[in-house]
């Protein structure tokens, strides 16, 4: 029999220092820095410095933390990498920062790692923040600085800045009874990957289009353009989608005091790209169109008879409450009562 090779071991954070594992991570997160305006001091002192020159900073922050937001092994035999993390950090938080018709300046880090992670995984992690925010679309996001810090759960907190560039924010609370009812980017293909890396099928045995529904899980692309693009053409509200059509609808609802009606026939039109995996695992592919959560895709809102901007599609209308009716969704009329993703409860 042919010698077996004494491979060394992976090399762990706890084998190296801070300053060591940051060498390895700097260099992979400078895209953006040298060019980008917005940031005036970079990685390396106590804290960083970033231009507002708008005179308003667009803050919000999102958390992923191991065994909540993500498993780093998956039911199917899927394992999470540091990329599939990092790519999604920059995704959600890209995404929240959108749907304010902002535009990403910089973000900071916060990366909590048991002390058995390894090197290499931490390294795939800062590549895939960097390339989420490359191929995503906002080249002007720069990496501004972070923290690293030990503990017994691997957890990932990003805190993102953006600018208005002088224009009013999108905000929830502008929906009016006429409106036209929109979506930009994706519903339901996160929900249904999520279910195909909850299942028993070996991720080996999963088809391209089950693969790829499975991938909108792990890597989400949010359309970053449309934020912007929906602001300038005269959107009357906006927010991500990240815990699900209905739930999400219904905070939009609430915070305009109005009731979104959705169309049953462009929602079953919705359901047919999540079919591979419906069929696969038995399960109604309409849960997920109204459900699922994490396709980052934005729900929106314009005036009547204008002409929705390119990556829009109409899926609905605001009307006004009865007045014995409460604010909230409805699909051809009728009360939605999907409940969608809640941190807390699931």
């Amino acid at each position: 029999m042919p010698e077996r090779l004494n491979r060394p071991a992976p090399l762990t954070v706890a084998e190296l220092s801070e300053s060591q594992l940051l060498e390895r991570i700097f260099p992979r997160l400078h895209y953006g820095q040298e060019h980008n305006p917005s940031l005036i001091l970079g990685p390396g002192d106590d804290a960083a410095i970033v231009a507002a020159p708008d005179g308003r900073t667009v803050l919000s922050i999102d958390t992923q933390v191991a065994d909540q937001d993500f498993r780093l092994e998956w039911a199917n035999g899927y394992r999470t990498t540091g990329y599939d993390v990092g790519w999604k950090a920059a995704a959600q938080n890209l995404s929240d920062i959108n749907a304010m018709g902002a535009r990403a300046t910089s973000l900071v880090v916060s990366l909590t790692m048991p002390p058995d992670t390894r090197v290499a995984w931490v390294e795939d992690f800062a590549d895939g923040l960097s390339a989420g925010i490359r191929e995503l679309g906002a080249p002007d996001c720069a990496v501004a600085g972070g923290d690293l810090g030990r503990g017994r759960e691997l957890a990932v907190s990003v805190a993102i800045l953006g600018t208005l560039d002088g224009r009013s924010p999108v905000l929830r609370s502008g929906a009016r009874a006429g409106d036209t009812l929109a979506l930009a980017g994706t519903v339901g293909r996160a929900a249904a990957g999520l279910a195909l890396l909850e299942s028993a099928i070996p991720v080996e045995a999963l088809t391209k289009d089950q693969r790829a529904l499975m991938d909108s899980q792990c890597r989400p692309l949010p359309p970053l353009a449309g934020g912007p693009l929906a602001r300038d053409s005269g959107a009357t509200a906006m927010m991500d989608i990240s815990d699900g059509l209905v739930r999400d609808g219904n905070r939009m609802a609430s915070a305009s005091h109005a009731v979104l009606n959705l169309d049953a026939a462009v929602l079953e039109q919705l359901a047919v790209p999540l079919l591979p995996a419906a069929g696969l695992l038995g399960i109604d592919p309409m849960a997920w169109v109204l459900g699922g959560g994490e396709d980052h895709g934005l729900l929106a809102t314009f005036p009547p008879g204008l002409q929705l901007p390119h990556g829009f599609t109409a899926i609905g209308s605001v009307e006004a409450p009865a007045p014995t009716d409460s604010t909230g969704v409805k699909i051809a009329g009728r009360p939605a009562d999907t409940v969608g993703w809640d941190h807390f409860a699931d």
